[in-house]
């Protein structure tokens, strides 16, 4: 039976992290003051930053100030990649004080990082690997995203959705199996969807979950085609081309089976406003 789980989980950008990233930026302020009051040169400042916020390890380049720039750390995609080359690539970004998220990966590439870090956390559902920073405190997250699969095969995509968007700071609910062949199991959790503030649909087959979603709600809705499905399924072109052309309107889409996407951008889209400096645009005649 279908039923809906609120879990409030650690954040990405915890108490400890967001500290970590005030001190960060005051570095950077003071460098920037020094540059402007002419007792470091533009070159010097140059050098600092470049040889700072990023890494080389040879094979991989990593990028230390992105949580600065974008409000999270760099996530690792593990296909491709060796164990060796994952486990190397975590201790880097935890050396560094970061939260670790690895994707698409399975217990063996948790064991790699396990072995110098016991803490790290293997997330089946979601074939995922966190590994959070030392002493990092659990706080609630905020909440206002809900994620919707459309069939058990959806799964891993949903709560790869979902864990990404947990770890950005938010609370997640999850309403699984829903899909459009039983319209009364949606139906059971409008109070869910009418409570959101984003969805993030996801559903293989013919695609239409997003569809319905996004006609019956005033939010938000991110679509995330799945590769299940049969033939003409076509590996969840189907179910991509099916939300393109929905005519539901505030209706997105992401990439097939993009979770991590889809997660990040409702993580954005879900954060508290925050005061930004606009640039202003002049036009010249």
């Amino acid at each position: 039976m279908p039923r809906v789980a609120d879990v409030a989980s650690p954040t990405m950008l915890g108490a400890d992290e967001s500290e970590r990233q005030a001190v960060e930026r005051d570095s950077l302020k003071r460098l920037l003051a020094a540059v402007r009051a002419g007792r470091v040169g533009v070159e010097e400042a140059l050098g600092r930053l470049r040889h700072d916020h990023l890494e080389s390890l040879g094979y991989a380049t990593l990028d230390l100030h992105r949580a600065i720039r974008r409000g999270a750390p760099e996530a690792v995609y593990g296909p491709g990649k060796t164990p060796e080359q994952i486990a190397e690539i975590a201790e880097r970004l935890h050396r560094a004080g970061q939260t670790v998220l690895i994707t698409r990966v399975g217990p063996e590439i948790h064991a790699a990082v396990a072995a110098s870090h016991p803490a790290a956390e293997y997330h089946a559902a979601a074939r995922a690997v966190v590994l959070r920073p030392a002493g990092a405190r659990r706080r609630p997250g905020r909440p206002g995203i809900v994620v919707l699969s459309a069939g058990t095969a959806d799964l891993p995509v949903a709560e790869e959705a979902a864990l990404t968007a947990e770890l950005l700071g938010h609370a997640v609910v999850r309403v699984h199996d829903v899909g459009v062949a039983g319209m009364h199991r949606l139906l059971r959790h409008r109070d869910a969807l009418l409570s959101a503030r984003v969805l993030v649909v996801v559903a293989g087959m013919e695609g239409a979950l997003p569809s319905v979603v996004a006609g019956l709600t005033d939010c938000p809705v991110i679509g995330v085609p799945t590769s299940t499905g049969y033939g003409t399924g076509t590996g969840g072109r189907a179910a991509l081309f099916a939300m393109l052309n929905s005519c539901a309107g505030g209706l997105t889409v992401v990439n097939v089976d993009n979770g991590f996407g889809a997660g990040y951008a409702a993580a954005l889209i879900n954060a508290p406003a925050r005061g930004r400096r606009k640039t202003k645009i002049v036009s010249k005649a």
